[in-house]
């Protein structure tokens, strides 16, 4: 099967002052469709800068990056944009809500975006979402009226609700006690089981390692291991 992510030898370098630093250092790796990857590694190994990279929010120095076949650097920005809203999610560990919105809002904003719906086939899809992440009772409501595990529900149900390919999810514990990260990773296990939604985790937590049924380690900007999980098994 056609992997739906794959790095070819990609270089990153960014200018610092007099100094170029190479943020990756010849990344090869491929990422099946509906796998469930955890990135990890310390601060500095190069795990936001890969994501950026499949995510399309940055394209790399040297080597390619394809994302369901399409090569990112030559795509230009506005096919980049497309690309983006239609085949990925994005799912932040300061969940990124627009306060002034409400939770049914900030779930429609992507779907705004890409375009082409009636409002009522927003409205459903939305409803449909914010209903498998166990928020319909909070549809009218804003985020600082949430908790955070409410709010990182309502992180993923936007990240979703486009019915992208991929989901990339940059540190999505960080900010929440034990016991809600464990019910948001079962959710997002759950999600990614249903709808075979390929999930890629940036993470130094080990309870996102545990649930991930492949790990990844970059070191210095290197693959340093890529091996299959207890999870998998």
């Amino acid at each position: 099967m056609k992997p739906i992510v794959e790095l070819m030898d990609v270089v990153k370098e960014f200018p610092l002052g007099k100094v170029t630093v190479r943020a990756l250092r010849g990344v090869s790796l491929q990422i099946g469709r509906g796998e469930f990857v955890a990135i990890a590694g310390p601060s500095g190994s190069g795990k936001t800068t890969l994501l950026n990279q499949v995510g399309c929010v940055d394209t790399p120095t040297r080597g390619t990056v394809r994302i369901d076949g399409q090569s990112t650097s030559e795509l230009a920005e506005s096919a980049l944009t497309k690309l983006r809203l239609h085949k990925l999610g994005f799912i932040f560990q300061t969940f990124n809500l627009v306060p002034v919105l409400d939770l049914a809002q900030n779930v429609e904003l992507p779907l705004l975006l890409k375009g082409g719906l009636t409002r009522g086939e927003r409205d459903r899809r939305v409803r449909e979402i914010v209903d498998q992440v166990g928020l319909t009772e909070q549809l009218g409501q804003r985020p600082n009226e949430l908790s955070g595990g409410q709010r990182q529900r309502v992180a993923i149900a936007r990240a979703l609700v486009t019915g992208p390919n991929i989901v990339l999810a940059d540190e999505p514990t960080a900010n929440l006690d034990s016991a809600t990260g464990e019910q948001i990773l079962d959710l997002m296990e759950r999600l990614n089981r249903d709808q075979e939604t390929t999930f890629i985790f940036s993470t130094h937590d080990s309870r996102v390692m545990a649930h991930a049924r492949r790990l990844v380690t970059l070191v210095d900007g290197k693959i340093s291991s890529d091996e299959a999980t207890e999870a998998a098994a």
